[in-house]
């Protein structure tokens, strides 16, 4: 995905660090449909989305601002809430034309995406999180000499106790909150295994996330070997868009006609997907424009 829009590096991994996350999320959600992650801000990154098809379909693209990008590369203000700036981060699930769509949003003011993500299940989900995402260039040797792609990995470690004495607290479901435990946070001090469970992900290093060498099992042995680890069978993911002549053909058909009109270059429609970046060409001679209002396809 990188590789195709040859962003600026900054831009690149951002991005990164956003599908990664993106894909954790989704792949851990038990439905069919999509799961879309996208921000909406005011820095020098003002759009990012993740798109991820169920089971193991993912694309992604970024908008920024290129003189914004260089100056603010020049100026060493890379890290994802610089790049970011403030707005909103929104999290939908979509489970197709007969389901309700999902969406909670959560505010971006000047925080990582990994804080961004933990305040979203805190406060929307109510269900204390921690996240560590990491991408990192690994450079390997191939036929030519030294090849450097790129590399994300993620970590996302849930508090989710089935007793109930431990989910009596004030913003988890299950009962009243012990004297003195006021918000989640609170929470987290009269529970020694989060306490520890957190302290454990605080020492994964970005080397972890991201070496090659460093596979799951390994790491996650590493940091649990002594609760005791269950590993499940890998999903493999793969970059697939979705998009396709007849979907934009329908996106088309439902122009206005000033809008319709308003699209033709040079005697004809060309829509490029922001995503994989495949352009579609069109002849307008396709299109009935003669009802009011609305286009539609001649038959």
């Amino acid at each position: 995905i990188l590789a195709r829009h040859d962003y600026p590096e900054p831009v690149a991994r951002l991005l990164a660090e956003m599908i990664a996350l993106t894909v954790l999320l989704g792949t851990s959600l038990k439905f069919d449909g999509k799961f879309i992650a996208q921000t909406q801000t005011d820095g020098p990154v003002d759009l990012l989305v993740v798109d991820f098809t169920t089971p193991s379909a993912v694309r992604a693209y970024a908008r920024f601002d290129e003189d914004r990008i260089t100056e603010a590369d020049a100026k060493g203000e890379t890290t994802s809430p610089e790049l970011l700036g403030h707005g909103i981060l929104a999290l939908t699930v979509d489970q197709g034309t007969h389901m309700q769509r999902y969406q909670g949003i959560v505010e971006l003011n000047g925080t990582s995406i990994e804080e961004v993500a933990e305040s979203y299940f805190r406060q929307s989900e109510q269900i204390p999180t921690a996240v560590k995402l990491a991408v990192a260039k690994i450079a390997r040797r191939g036929e030519s000499g030294f090849v450097e792609t790129w590399r994300a990995g993620g970590l996302v470690v849930q508090f989710l106790p089935d007793a109930p004495d431990r989910m009596r607290m004030p913003d988890l479901p299950g009962g009243d909150a012990p004297e003195g435990v006021e918000d989640v946070d609170d929470m987290i001090e009269f529970d020694d295994t989060w306490l520890e469970t957190r302290a454990l992900v605080d020492t994964v290093e970005v080397s972890e996330l991201t070496d090659p060498e460093i596979g799951v099992e390994r790491l996650l042995y590493r940091l649990f070997h002594e609760r005791g680890v269950r590993v499940f069978p890998s999903n493999p993911v793969e970059d697939d868009c979705s998009c396709s002549r007849e979907r934009i053909r329908t996106v088309l058909d439902s122009f206005s006609e000033e809008e319709f009109a308003e699209s033709v270059e040079d005697g004809r429609i060309h829509v490029t997907c922001e995503f994989c970046g495949e352009t579609y060409d069109f002849d307008p001679a396709e299109f009935d424009t003669s009802a009011e209002g609305e286009t539609g396809l001649k038959h």
